[in-house]
Formats: structure tokens, C-alpha cells, sequence
């Protein structure tokens, strides 16, 4: 068995200017500053550790979750307006289904962020599972959330190829045991060094590349 677990934002698809306005609308409303850098600072953070390194640790579970619940309301707003699928990744969900591999969806957004987008794209038929680490214990890089869909697939962690853009997904992956493909659409590659494989896109990659990765 084969099996692909992706990342969402940033691999299947360009989301960072839809998180952006959603986190500014979320701070303009409570008057403070936020830069679009710290934004990117964050990349595959859950929003409960973004919120208390950007406000503090001494707030209540209730006050971060109502907090993240504003902000991912005005992110699906805002879906149809800043989203689109990044280059290879509709040849390759394609090539994958026709090749009979397992394949998920393992985000650190909420559930209901991930099937706002998938079926906004038309992406749901590519998935046999959909993961969210919103609610986890630990964020990225914490393994757990790329062990629960591997376990979720069927699949062993050496049977599985995480694809990532930010350097706390592929220590994730690499600390679950799986190889790693991370593309450089949100950071350069020095920092996304450690992953098996770095690419600048998904079409760069040759048709047998899982293979090949998983024989090494």
C-alpha cells in the first residue's frame, strides 16, 4: 500500500492571503496591530498556539476557542475569493486515484475549514480520509496528527509520504517515521531542508517519484 497525506494550505492550495485577511479582520475588530509576517510565521500552527503567542498564555481554553472561532468564520468567508489549487496538484490527486494509492487530507484547520475548501474546489472525490489536527493535544510538530491518518489509511508510517510546505509539518512527518516532500510555495527551500525531498512544485515531480521515494 501507498499512501498520500497532505498538507492543505500551502500544498493543495494558495490560502495564505485568505488566513491573512481573516486574522487581520479578527485584530482589526479587537484594535491591535498584526503583521502580515507574523502570519507567516506561523505556518502550520492550530490556532490555539498562535493565539497565545501572539496574546498571551493566561487566557481560558473558552476565550482562545471563541477567538479561533471568529477567525475561521471570516476565513470561509473569504474562501472563494483567495483560494485556488497550486500547480501539479490536480494531476497528482488524479495519477494517485489511478494508481490505487490512500490518500487524506491532514490539516491543522478545523474540520469545517477543510470541507469548506475541498468541496469549494471540487476536490472531495480525491480523499478517503479528512484529518484535522484543530482539537489534537499538541500542533505540528507534534507526529500525532500524521500517525492518525496513516493509521486512519491503513497505511504504516514507512508506507506513507507526507507532502508539507512549512518546516513544522516536516518534522512532524519525520519524527511519525514517513518520508517527506516539501514544495517551496510558502518558504524557500534552506528552510525546508530536513524534508526527504524539496521541490519548487508539484509538476516538478517525476511520474515514478513516489516509488522511487519509498524504495530508497
Amino acid at each position: 500500500m501507498i499512501a498520500l497525506i497532505w498538507d492543505m494550505d500551502g500544498v493543495l492550495v494558495d490560502s495564505g492571503q485568505a488566513h491573512y485577511a481573516a486574522w487581520k479582520r479578527l485584530f482589526d475588530e479587537l484594535g491591535l496591530p498584526l503583521a502580515r509576517q507574523q502570519v507567516a510565521e506561523t505556518l502550520g500552527m492550530a490556532n490555539e498556539p498562535i493565539l497565545r503567542l501572539w496574546l498571551g498564555e493566561n487566557m481560558s481554553r473558552a476565550e482562545v476557542d471563541a477567538l479561533a472561532d471568529r477567525k475561521e468564520a471570516a476565513f470561509r468567508e473569504l474562501v472563494g475569493e483567495h483560494m485556488r489549487v497550486l500547480p501539479g496538484v490536480a494531476a497528482w490527486l488524479e495519477r494517485a486515484r489511478r494508481r490505487g494509492y490512500r490518500q487524506a487530507v491532514a490539516s491543522s484547520a478545523p474540520m469545517a475549514n477543510i470541507v469548506a475548501v475541498i468541496e469549494a474546489l471540487g476536490l472531495a472525490d480525491a480523499f478517503d480520509l479528512l484529518i484535522s489536527g484543530a482539537r489534537l493535544p499538541r500542533s505540528k510538530p507534534d507526529p500525532a496528527i500524521f500517525l492518525q491518518a496513516a493509521q486512519g489509511l491503513g497505511a504504516a508510517p514507512a508506507e506513507s509520504i507526507v507532502l508539507e510546505d512549512a518546516a513544522v509539518g516536516v518534522e512532524a512527518a519525520l519524527r511519525a517515521g514517513m518520508r517527506c516532500i516539501a514544495v517551496t510555495n510558502t518558504l524557500p527551500a534552506a528552510e525546508l531542508a530536513a524534508a526527504t525531498r524539496v521541490v519548487a512544485s508539484l509538476e516538478e515531480l517525476e511520474p515514478d517519484a513516489i516509488e522511487r521515494l519509498l524504495a530508497e
